[in-house]
């Protein structure tokens, strides 16, 4: 389903019914920090937060030794862990495979929050600091939503300053139409 935001002209897809959007920007200009800032914030306010991780360079999530690897190890193509509280899945993939992809594993969250895609056709927030890298990546992308900097950019999209996890979380609940899940309004309206 592509939908429109009326404070804004931009598209955005919720194909699953969960907007996805891409925080970007260089190594090391603080994605991460971001993420671990908007996390809470979006929590306290009721909203269900998945988040994916985009890692160019690959990644071990599973032990040597351990039987998970050693399932792997043997020829098993997908390999889920699980646990009384949390389950992992790894699984061999032949290509980087893109949100749209990635989208379909999630379900019991209201909004996804991805880390990288910086060329994805997705919504993105940049995260820039002059300090770390000369210019921003996505100044010309139709994409980008924000630019999250504490130095002043031309970008033709808000700015907000990087420590703001408050304003951004309320833009994106704004932007994306974030509804607190039902889940959550039960139990605020209980207490």
């Amino acid at each position: 389903m592509e939908a429109m935001n009326s404070g804004s002209s931009k598209p955005f897809s919720k194909k699953n019914g969960i907007p996805v959007v891409a925080i970007v920007g260089n190594s090391g200009s603080g994605k991460t920090t971001l993420i671990e800032k908007l996390i809470p914030v979006l929590k306290k306010r009721g909203i269900r937060v998945g988040t994916i991780k985009h890692d160019v360079h690959g990644f071990a999530i599973d032990r040597p030794g351990k039987d998970s690897w050693r399932h792997k190890e043997a020829g098993a193509r997908m390999v889920l862990l699980s646990s009384p509280r949390q389950v992992a899945m790894v699984r061999d993939v032949d290509h980087d495979t893109p949100l749209d992809e990635l989208e379909s594993y999630f379900s019991g969250v209201d909004i996804i929050l991805a880390e990288g895609y910086k060329r994805g056709n997705r919504p993105k927030l940049e995260v820039f600091r002059p300090e770390v890298h000369d210019k921003p990546v996505c100044v010309n992308d139709r994409n980008l939503l924000g630019m999250v900097s504490d130095a002043p950019v031309d970008c033709g999209a808000p700015r907000f300053m990087l420590n703001d996890a408050e304003g951004i979380a309320a833009f994106l609940i704004r932007y994306f139409d974030v509804a607190v899940s039902t889940e959550q309004a039960r139990k605020k309206a209980a207490s």
